[in-house]
């Protein structure tokens, strides 16, 4: 049977529903499978006894894959095509997910560092086929709303990840608070934390099935392929790396995505640190990623009203900048003891308080929200046939996501946690100026 092909910004809505539908299952995916690291953080903090630098090595060996991967993967799809790659993608997370059986009864945690690396590695895979597709399932200057709806999928899995496993891993488990560890013998500590260990067994045995099942239902879905738009008296060249470099919105682009990464997870997954340096319990601060993750969906929401109707992608990303530095200094400056802002909202819904600096690291979900899908299309934009080796580029830049977060970590073990997120601030600053410049630059100098 032969391959239907998309073409770029001349696919109706009735085409391009199910293959959005099944690329939309796949963000929630990721997205869940993701956003578990801002649950696993402080939970592996207690049970491998890790510092805070340590912890956040969970969130680099799962991020550091997409550096190592993303051209290898891009090959893979190369050669496969998007469907087989795909199931590939989640076959990887399966295998992951089964490695965590090992490490939680070894309690080591280099295994989990290399459980991490695989499941990493598949959705690699993943993100590097999807993202693209997206984009070009319509009229460029609509694919940040498309992005967007994608978004609410891998976010609103975010809000579901970290409850998920605080039920699975965390119910029934009492006395694993930091006081309540320090004051038992190291026998009864070991036997304690090992029982809290054991508890990641089973819905890892389950999220294996799952990868296992889902890798092989890909094989055989209606999804078309893309090919990458051909652009008028574009040069016939082999893509290769040094071609790719004369891009300058690619290249920006793909900078101002490490930066976005690296800001993202450490709201995300370093939330619970912070709530554990104000004396919220463990079970609370495996669930703090659930409240960034909810401003990050209502950021969406906004987004996809917004764009293109009122404002453009770029004035989008300008917006994200600039309040990613506002939240910032309230997290740096926001009490630890006084709950008032928490208690005034999302005490309503039926969440528990959190101190004020910790709910300012939740709204920094709100100022991200709209970066990844604004970045994307304004990164792709003109790059013709160069598309998916420079979408594959762009995944590399995901690698902020292993490399701020320690950062964050060792700033916060050798002086105050609230302090150290001043990292997020030069981020912020270099993503504003793509917003505002970067994006547009088509050669690095005029000569």
């Amino acid at each position: 049977m032969e391959t239907a092909v998309i073409d770029e910004g001349r696919v109706g809505a009735k085409s391009s529903l199910v293959p959005m539908l099944i690329i939309g299952m796949l963000f929630f995916i990721f997205g869940f499978v993701t956003w578990l690291n801002g649950a696993l953080i402080p939970y592996l903090q207690t049970v491998c006894s890790l510092t805070s630098f340590e912890a956040m090595l969970v969130a680099s060996a799962f991020y550091i894959a997409y550096t190592v991967m993303a051209l290898p993967m891009a090959a893979i799809i190369e050669r496969t095509g998007y469907k087989a790659g795909m199931a590939l993608g989640l076959a990887l997370v399966g295998v992951g997910a089964l490695i965590f059986i090992p490490a939680a009864y070894s309690r080591m945690f280099g295994v989990f560092l290399l459980a991490q690396f695989v499941v990493g590695s598949g959705l690699t895979i993943l993100q590097t086929a999807s993202n693209p597709y997206v984009v070009k399932l319509g009229a460029p200057e609509t694919a940040a709303v498309r992005i967007s709806i994608m978004g609410l999928l891998n976010k609103g899995a975010g809000i579901v990840a970290p409850l998920v496993f605080a039920a699975l891993v965390l119910s029934g488990i009492t006395g694993i608070s930091d006081t309540e560890l320090a004051v038992l013998s190291d026998a009864a500590r070991d036997s304690k934390l090992a029982e809290l260990a054991g508890q990641l067994v089973s819905p890892y045995v389950g999220m294996a099935i799952l990868g296992f099942a889902l890798a092989v239902a890909m094989m055989f879905v209606p999804l078309p392929d893309i090919e990458d738009e051909v652009i008028e008296g574009q040069e016939e060249v082999a893509v290769t790396l040094p071609v790719l470099l004369k891009f300058p919105q690619l290249i920006l682009g793909s900078i101002a995505l490490f930066f976005y990464v690296g800001v993202e997870v450490i709201a995300g997954d370093a939330i619970g640190l912070l709530g554990k340096q104000a004396g919220v319990g463990a079970a609370t601060a495996s669930k703090l990623t659930a409240y960034t993750m909810t401003f990050m969906v209502v950021g969406y929401v906004c987004g996809i009203a917004a764009i293109p109707r009122f404002i453009s992608q770029q004035v989008a990303l300008f917006i994200s900048a600039v309040l990613g530095i506002v939240f910032t200094g309230l997290v740096m400056t926001g009490s630890l003891d006084s709950t008032a802002l928490s208690a005034a909202s999302l005490s309503h819904v039926g969440l528990p308080e959190v101190p004020n600096a910790v709910f300012f690291v939740a709204l920094l979900g709100f100022a991200n929200a709209m970066c990844w899908p604004a970045i994307w299309p304004l990164a792709l934009d003109g790059l013709g046939k160069f598309t998916s080796k420079g979408a594959a580029l762009l995944i590399m830049g995901i690698s902020g996501g292993a490399i701020l977060p320690p950062l964050y970590g060792h700033f916060a073990d050798t002086g105050d946690g609230q302090a150290a997120y001043v990292i997020a601030i030069p981020a912020y600053l270099f993503i504003m100026f793509y917003a505002l410049k970067g994006h547009k630059m088509r050669r690095w100098s005029k000569g």
